[in-house]
């Protein structure tokens, strides 16, 4: 039981931890420097200096968001402490898994070409790095051995297993799309709670809805609940943690109160109740909008407000559901549920004190 512990921690906890960060440092930057661009270009600004500077930001989201595989297999391998050549090579690996695929039949008779992406390149760079730190310094042709293993290694992982993975990642995420735009009322809550609480356990959020390509109003509800949790938690745990803590878990992460749940659960029922709120709203009435790795980062950076802003591109109804469903809602929520709690004597002071 021990090793399980131990393997799921290093391959589903730590690895996907990495990825999310791969994608960060790739897609999802280039995506906010896509979002500059746009609005620096000649459709907002009649300016042709700052027009250059749009553009150099819209350039520059394509080298960004070309290099997202490459990312992804070194963040795995250096999460996964591969040695430096093994790690390297997963640059090669992450993107070709990255870009392989299928051709997925649609019901009206079109065919579209999806690729694995993200799951592609995360299953594919887990295995290469395992496979070539077989062979890694264990030769005196070390720096030809090990590459090319691990290469090979990987596109044989890629080739067998990426179009199975895209025709799976295809129709889940497009089942999770076309289920929220059928029912956005119970989807709304559904994903607002699940993706939520995924954000605040210590596993990745972002890499989850990356895989699975969320969009649309389910990606504005897996938004409207990540916030939930960080402006919740910030707000909530305000007595305990001043000023530091409410700008650490409102625009770094709610799950600095992981250790805190773990010893008192019912700490965690605010903010949850409040994504349960907070994301039909989103579905129902704002409609709000966001995409892939930018719908699992919630208020980190301000990235899910972001990537809304960058799918929607404006207009007044977008700007009210964003401050709605991102911040006021989630923070007048979860203090009204926290303070009902604590009245009752379920929750007390101390109780979301983090570990300095």
């Amino acid at each position: 039981m021990e090793k399980v512990k131990t393997y799921a921690k290093k391959y589903f906890i730590d690895a996907m931890s990495a990825m999310a960060l791969g994608l960060f440092a790739s897609l999802l930057i280039g995506t906010i420097f896509g979002t500059i661009g746009t609005y620096l270009g000649p459709n907002y600004i009649a300016n042709e200096t700052v027009n250059a500077i749009g553009g150099f930001f819209t350039e520059m989201k394509a080298f960004a968001q070309g290099a997202s595989g490459m990312a992804i297999g070194v963040a795995i391998a250096y999460s996964l402490k591969a040695d430096p050549l093994v790690m390297f090579s997963c640059a090669a690996v992450g993107s070709l898994s990255y870009s392989l695929g299928a051709t997925i039949l649609l019901e009206n008779g079109e065919t579209i070409a999806y690729t694995a992406g993200p799951a592609g390149a995360y299953i594919a760079a887990i295995i290469a790095v395992e496979i070539g730190m077989l062979v890694s310094k264990k030769t005196k042709v070390d720096i030809l051995v090990t590459p090319t293993v691990t290469i090979i290694a990987g596109y044989a992982v890629a080739k067998l297993i990426c179009p199975a993975v895209a025709y799976i990642m295809y129709w889940l995420g497009d089942f999770i799309n076309t289920a929220t735009e059928m029912q956005p009322l119970l989807m709304g809550i559904i994903i607002a709670v699940v993706v939520g609480m995924i954000l605040t356990l210590p596993i990745s959020s972002a890499a989850i809805c990356a895989m699975i390509g969320i969009s649309g109003i389910a990606g504005g509800a897996a938004t409207a609940g990540c916030c939930a949790q960080m402006i919740g938690f910030a707000v909530i745990s305000f007595a305990d943690n001043g000023w530091g803590g409410f700008f650490a878990q409102g625009l770094g992460t709610s799950m600095l109160q992981m250790s805190n749940i773990i010893k008192k659960p019912l700490i965690w029922i605010p903010p949850t109740l409040a994504s349960a709120v907070t994301g039909p709203i989103s579905t129902l009435i704002f409609k709000l909008e966001c995409t892939g790795v930018s719908a699992g980062m919630g208020t980190c950076g301000l990235v899910g407000p972001l990537g809304t802003l960058s799918d929607m591109g404006g207009g007044s109804n977008m700007w009210m559901g964003m401050l709605l469903c991102y911040f006021v809602l989630p923070a007048v929520l979860s203090y009204l549920f926290y303070f009902a709690m604590k009245k009752m004597g379920m929750i007390k002071d101390g109780d979301m004190k983090l570990q300095s």
